[in-house]
């Protein structure tokens, strides 16, 4: 049996085997001879002190023991192609992974997607990036992958008891992730892998007689006597089942303005809305590790950090290390902010969500929308943001010291975000309230972080799709629709995730919950 022992060692130690293996040597008291194998299990960064150290967890292998190798293998799918059939709508984590497990489970998921393929979505993204085109199907959110495929690719959720985080991890590495997010604290994968990944998975689907539909919008829910029956295309083909998944994501508003039409239960729901902050990373190196230069041994630094400013929560979001900052409008006259790192987090600058919590009561004045209030709200400060910047795609920029300050910047630098920023005073597009709560809240973030607070760093505005502003009512035992038999609201866009692996988790809980309607059993 191998040895598990937990150490803290300097960074330069935990990235090469032979001073590792020498470390480990000592530690135990044996010769390096006598160790066969090292397991790394676990990998965290400690900051706290001047001098940083790596933990970690690994498995000590000695001379005659067996190695043994962590493998992954796929489940055991079956061919589905004749099986009852369970539609899904929306191919991000939610929906591909919703599709999986219906496949595991015996039944055929038929996805269908408003936007393109990974690769088809690339056009449509260059086409807002470079000549602030927006298509409203095929975008940085709607498209195979959902907004996750052109993000960070974080892997973190603290909602454990959702379901089995490893599970999804596991699968992901299957899939052809990096078998590190098996072991990293914060775990990602990147921008630049996601699509592959997301690819891989569909074909996976088709492989085994499930359907994947792209450029199919959904406009309408066939229901009869409060069960579904199928969905209506935007080319007039109707799609039966008797259970759908809907997984459409936080930006499907047209969705949400058909389920409100149809008086199919749904509610208003606090989300959080504010800016994005871009610094040099270099600057956010010094501040997280304590040094001049982070060197080669540790990766480009993160940040979270939270505050309390006049009875609200202000907050970081979605933190990027070596990142870029990206257009994610998904329809004309509105613009939006988010950010995404590729696998190396390699850029030279770093940006994060700063964002306040908003209550129910901040939707007052567009409560003659009903449970749409909230991103009637959301949709106010896109449009405003777009028409402050220009009516482009480029968006209301300042820099950190002059918004707090109320202060319109004489210049600014040139940021990541490729369509462009206009200098203009970021009090203009957010309620008063918020921007008193922001202008505040960055200075107290300065004096928890030192230099955090710099005119070196710049806001964009907005970050507004955080989460989605409306919830889509379950039972929670069946997670059917509290009205409607045979719907089942998955997901970000539903209320009920808030990242890739939470989504992932959703989705496939709602699989198993449709596959035990099918087939009248219960796990």
């Amino acid at each position: 049996m191998p040895q598990e022992i937990q150490l803290q060692v300097l960074p330069q130690i935990a990235v090469d085997n032979q001073l590792l293996t020498d470390y480990v040597a000592k530690l135990t008291h044996t010769s390096v001879h006598d160790i066969q194998h090292i397991s790394i299990l676990k990998r965290s960064i400690d900051a706290r002190q001047k001098q940083i150290k790596i933990n970690l967890k690994i498995h000590v292998f000695f001379q005659g023991e067996e190695v043994v190798h962590r493998t992954i293998h796929f489940p055991e799918y079956k061919n589905i192609k004749n099986a009852p059939v369970a539609i899904v709508v929306g191919a991000g984590p939610a929906g591909y992974f919703a599709a999986l497990q219906l496949i595991e489970l015996g039944v055929k998921p038929i996805v269908i997607e408003r936007g393109k393929d990974v690769r088809g979505r690339r056009r449509d993204l260059k086409a807002i990036n470079v000549d602030h085109i927006v298509n409203p199907d095929s975008n940085y959110c709607f498209g195979e992958g959902g907004a996750g495929t052109y993000s960070d690719g974080k892997l973190y959720t603290r909602s454990k008891k959702r379901g089995d985080v490893n599970r999804i991890l596991e699968l992901l590495v299957a899939f052809g992730a990096s078998q590190d997010i098996l072991v990293e604290a914060h775990p990602h994968i990147g921008t630049n892998k996601l699509p592959k990944i997301m690819e891989d998975m569909r074909h996976k689907i088709i492989e085994f007689g499930g359907e994947v539909l792209f450029d199919k919008r959904v406009i309408d829910f066939d229901i009869k006597g409060n069960e579904i029956n199928g969905v209506v295309l935007h080319t007039g083909e109707k799609i039966p089942a008797r259970q759908v998944i809907l997984a459409t994501g936080h930006s499907a508003r047209d969705i949400f303005e058909l389920l409100d039409r149809k008086e199919v239960l749904i509610e208003a729901k606090p989300f959080a809305l504010g800016v994005r902050a871009e610094h040099p990373q270099s600057l956010i190196d010094s501040i997280q590790y304590s040094c001049d230069f982070r060197g080669e041994y540790l990766p480009p630094a993160p940040y979270s950090i939270v505050k309390q400013v006049n009875g609200r929560g202000m907050y970081s979001f979605c933190m990027c290390p070596g990142g870029v900052i990206a257009p994610c409008a998904t329809n004309v006259e509105e613009v939006v902010t988010n950010g995404w790192s590729p696998s190396k987090r390699d850029q030279a600058t770093a940006n994060s969500g700063i964002v306040v919590e908003l209550k129910l009561e901040d939707f007052k004045p567009f409560q003659k929308h009903g449970a749409l209030a909230g991103m009637y709200f959301q949709k106010e400060i896109e449009n405003t943001a777009w028409k402050v910047a220009g009516k482009t795609q480029k968006v209301p920029a300042q820099r950190m010291i002059d918004f707090s300050n109320k202060k319109i910047s004489e210049s600014l630098p040139k940021t990541s975000y490729v369509p462009g920023v206009v200098s203009a005073e970021l009090g203009d597009v957010f309620p008063k309230f918020l921007t008193g709560i922001m202008r505040q809240g960055f200075q107290e973030f300065g004096k928890t972080m030192k230099g955090y607070f710099t005119n070196e760093a710049i806001l964009h505005a907005p970050e507004s799709r955080t989460s989605s502003p409306v919830r889509i009512p379950r039972n929670e035992e069946t997670l059917e629709h509290l009205q409607i038999k045979g719907l089942y609201p998955c997901g970000e866009g539903a209320g009920y995730a808030g990242g890739i692996i939470s989504a992932a988790i959703d989705g496939e809980k709602c699989a198993i919950k449709c596959a035990e309607q099918i087939f009248g059993y219960r796990n």
